[in-house]
């Protein structure tokens, strides 16, 4: 099944001899990465929208080491229990969890407007369909997948009703309350706290909330590794220079990272 959407004409695409194309010949080659750019120049808002390398290289180096597998595991066993076959990724980053998501589904795509996160990606994980692509027109057909998930990423809920089939699943992970508490310390005189909640009323018109959930995941950094974080968030340019580069100092660092895990269901 092809899940694949033109975003120019929004016709089906079709991979032949590593070029995506449609009835209207519009056609995408696919990078020797193994992804496909379905960023169209008409959709760009900047010419390297989305995160840096600097981050996306940060991310891959952390996340890589494990810290963060418990929610890689908690999102992996929430999608085998679901038993679904199409999984959309949206914000897909370097690909560390999508790669892992994939080998619960059928067909699995991954898509971010980072096209350097997304070539990093691509060499992760062969069978997922690895795609540059916006948000604002998810490159997917209509109602052709089972479960979208936004892990630490935007949530284009108009999008999202667009490609999910009758009664198909939102996932959504972001920072819970006491995500990097100390770490956020350190950082700025003044800590806001998280606000979770905020998506369950913003999705609250067209999508039930089915299930709920914390997991956290105690942390130990080296130096390195923290500076790998620290570089990975946008706390990397919102906190003082003078604040980063004192905290960089510590040879290692104790903190809580705490994930707030939503399970929606479209209406």
């Amino acid at each position: 099944m092809n899940l694949l959407m033109c975003p120019v004409c929004r016709q089906t695409l079709s991979l032949t001899d590593q070029t995506w194309r449609c009835l209207n010949h519009h056609s995408y080659d696919v990078a020797k990465q193994g992804y496909v750019n379905l960023h169209v120049v008409q959709h760009k808002h900047s010419k390297n929208p989305g995160d840096t390398a600097e981050s996306v290289q940060a991310r891959r180096a952390f996340l890589s080491a494990g810290f963060y597998a418990p929610l890689q595991q908690a999102v992996v066993e929430k999608i085998r229990a679901l038993k679904i076959e199409t999984l959309l990724d949206i914000g897909c980053g370097e690909g560390y969890y999508t790669a892992a998501m994939q080998a619960e589904v059928q067909q699995c795509v991954g898509v971010d407007i980072a096209k350097n996160a997304v070539q990093v990606a691509a060499k992760l994980n062969k069978n997922v369909v690895w795609v540059v692509g916006t948000g604002a027109t998810l490159p997917v057909l209509d109602g052709c997948i089972d479960l979208c998930s936004s892990l630490f990423s935007p949530i284009p809920e108009q999008e999202i009703l667009r490609v999910l089939k009758p009664h198909g699943y939102l996932l959504v992970v972001t920072p819970a309350n006491g995500h990097l508490y100390a770490l956020r310390e350190a950082l700025f005189e003044e800590v806001n706290p998280h606000q979770p909640q905020k998506f369950v009323e913003q999705l609250q018109g067209n999508f039930d909330l089915v299930e709920q959930w914390i997991v956290d995941a105690p942390l130990t950094l080296p130096q390195t590794a923290l500076k790998q974080l620290i570089a990975m968030t946008p706390y990397a340019y919102k906190a003082k220079p003078e604040r980063r580069q004192a905290l960089e100092q510590n040879e290692h660092l104790s903190l809580n990272a705490q994930f707030q895990l939503y399970l929606f269901k479209k209406k």
